[in-house]
């Protein structure tokens, strides 16, 4: 490799690295704040007697955002649904072809959906939500953020999921069987 490739493949290895950082942290940050405003407000609700008006709706919103920046990481572990069984039975050539059509096919809905999602962003943004006030449009834009940064992740792992290196486990099942319980 040239001292040039190997300074690009670096770069990309540090951006990838910091996007997957940033994106755990966020995801974090949000489940975090949703547990908070869970319990506080069951606390407040059964021993209070009363009920914090807004955290149910911003729990909403925040578990809505979670799904959708949490799609990217999921697809990193392989842990969306895919039915792999015709792929499998295929000679190598043509299961690296079925690869990039299912890998294309992939980024392809997902700028329609970053495209649609922003236009119903924008449709949505004039409009409050009913308890918090905000504009109607912060809690859709988990669609199209979710779905470019969930782009971005294919993207870094698109050569890895053609040459068969990316390999989905067995089942989440498998792992729990290894732990030995007491």
């Amino acid at each position: 490799m040239a001292e040039d490739e190997v300074g690009k493949f670096r770069q990309e290895a540090r951006l990838e690295r910091v996007v997957v950082t940033l994106n755990r942290w966020i995801v974090i940050a949000m489940m975090a704040v949703m547990v908070v405003l869970v319990f506080m407000n069951v606390f407040c609700r059964y021993l209070l007697n009363f009920s914090i008006i807004w955290a149910e709706e911003i729990s909403q919103y925040l578990m809505v955002w979670v799904a959708f920046l949490g799609a990217g990481l999921a697809l990193r572990e392989g842990r969306h649904v895919a039915i792999e069984i015709l792929q499998d039975h295929m000679p190598s050539g043509a299961k690296r072809m079925t690869r990039h059509v299912v890998a294309l096919l992939l980024i392809v809905f997902m700028g329609i959906l970053v495209v649609l999602g922003f236009q119903f962003v924008n449709f949505a943004w004039d409009q409050e939500t009913p308890v918090l006030n905000i504009s109607l449009g912060i809690p859709y834009l988990a669609v199209p953020i979710g779905a470019l940064l969930l782009g971005i992740h294919l993207l870094f792992l698109y050569r890895a999921y053609i040459d068969g290196r990316y390999e989905t486990p067995e089942s989440l099942e498998a792992k729990i069987d290894e732990v030995e319980v007491f």
